[in-house]
């Protein structure tokens, strides 16, 4: 759970230096993000990696990656943003190119390691699901 909340902070970090770099439109964004995607999972968009994992189109992704994917993810975007206010990237296809640059440097550096690829990692029980869980059980607790 902490992890995907820093994953959905450092998402607004991200959009933020994107719309400096001059990703502006919602479209445009999410071409952005499909770029950091396509990098760390072998060319897969979110279409795919959605299909591969087995999600419906309205889950978030991010809401079933397990620790090891999410850290992974959080490396990208937490180095993607950086490189671009760093470097003062301009221009949408600078930004998309250096958001799947990362994204494949990620990759790369997992691949080096050992690890498992992003795409190959098991799809995750919802974790908004596990935090309602949690919070029933709190709840169950505190009412005895």
């Amino acid at each position: 759970m902490f992890l995907r909340k820093e994953m959905a902070e450092h998402n607004k970090h991200l959009a933020d230096a994107a719309q400096k770099a001059g990703v502006i439109q919602p479209w445009e964004y999410a071409v952005f993000q499909n770029h950091g995607y396509m990098g760390l999972y072998n060319g897969l968009g979110a279409k795919e990696i959605h299909s591969k994992k087995g999600l419906k189109k309205s889950q978030n992704i991010l809401d079933h990656m397990g620790s090891t994917e999410l850290a992974a993810n959080l490396f990208r975007a937490t180095q993607t943003e950086e490189k671009l206010r760093r470097e003062n990237i301009k221009g949408k296809q600078k930004a998309n190119q250096t958001h799947y640059e990362v994204g494949k440097k990620v990759r790369d550096t997992i691949k080096e390691i050992g690890g498992t690829m992003p795409e190959d990692l098991p799809t995750e029980e919802s974790v908004k699901m596990i935090e309602s869980e949690k919070n029933n059980k709190l709840n169950k607790n505190n009412e005895k």
